[in-house]
């Protein structure tokens, strides 16, 4: 179904409005599904996120900076996320032994095995644009990278 039919409007002011809001929907779209999934685990995107930094990090240690750099999500609060993480005993937290205003974050055995239980459905949230050939797909991603420049 076209976004037209989707939100029940039907004159558009263009096709660039049209399409950011086609963007739009479908961003909360996927996004409303991924969070169906991860509350399943008791987790949010965003600290899955973390997880994911912290396990491509291991077992070296990662900065707050550092994650806040690699997020997909920029607006997130990375220091809760990471408390949060860290009372679930998905992470550890001990002050840098080079700087005591430091604090080095590492993915935990459990937070490893999180990961593990839900990384063939993560993956396979590459369902979500099965719709697409591989060229179509192609094209997507050139599209959304040019958006962004």
């Amino acid at each position: 179904m076209g976004i037209a039919e989707e939100i029940k409007q039907s004159k558009f002011i263009s096709e660039r409005q049209k399409g950011l809001l086609n963007l739009i929907y479908t961003y909360n779209s996927l996004i409303n599904e991924m969070n169906a999934y991860f509350k399943k685990h008791d987790i949010t995107r965003q600290q899955y996120n973390v997880l994911r930094i912290l396990r491509g990090q291991h077992p070296k240690p990662a900065s707050v900076n550092l994650l806040k750099e690699r997020m997909l999500d920029k607006m997130s609060d990375t220091s809760r996320i990471v408390k949060r993480l860290e009372k679930k005993k998905l992470v550890s937290r001990q002050e840098s032994d080079t700087d005591r205003r430091a604090v080095e974050i590492t993915i935990s055995k459990a937070g490893l095995k999180l990961l593990e239980d839900t990384d063939n459905t993560v993956n396979g949230f590459e369902h979500l644009l099965d719709n697409l050939s591989d060229k179509e797909a192609a094209q997507l991603n050139s599209l959304l990278d040019k958006i962004r420049e």
